[in-house]
């Protein structure tokens, strides 16, 4: 079996995705999770951004189309968010499970909950599987 998180620590994970402070703590192709902190990615209303969200689920969608890609690069091509709650503080969890995954497309659905485990946002990204 690969162990994914250690792949993803050498490998890294993007500057973005540094500076927001999200972390990695399950990786496979059927399950990807991460933490983000709401401190530092808010909007001038002090509400975790939208924009955060998303680039948290894209992170997490991406992961899950390389890995079930064996290494293969992917590019995403769609990716869309629907915001339900707000978060305030503390952190938000992200779950990237697989809606479809091909030969030339994945596609993974992200739900993003905050401390109480209430769903704050849910996301779609479809990746293509490039073969070179």
């Amino acid at each position: 079996m690969t162990d994914y998180l250690k792949l993803i620590a050498e490998r890294g994970i993007g500057a973005l995705d540094q500076k927001m402070g999200i972390e990695i703590i399950e990786a496979s192709p059927e399950r990807v999770v991460a933490t983000m902190p709401v401190e530092g990615n808010t909007q001038a209303f002090g509400l975790l951004h939208g924009g955060a969200n998303v680039v948290l689920a894209e992170l997490l969608g991406s992961l899950g189309a390389w890995m079930h890609a064996d290494g293969k690069r992917t590019v995403g091509v769609d990716i869309n968010a629907t915001h339900h709650k707000p978060a305030r503080e503390g952190k938000v969890t992200g779950v990237a499970t697989p809606v479809s995954r091909g030969r030339t497309l994945a596609c993974y659905e992200i739900v993003i909950t905050n401390e109480a485990g209430e769903r704050t946002c849910t996301a779609r990204i479809t990746s293509l599987i490039l073969n070179n």
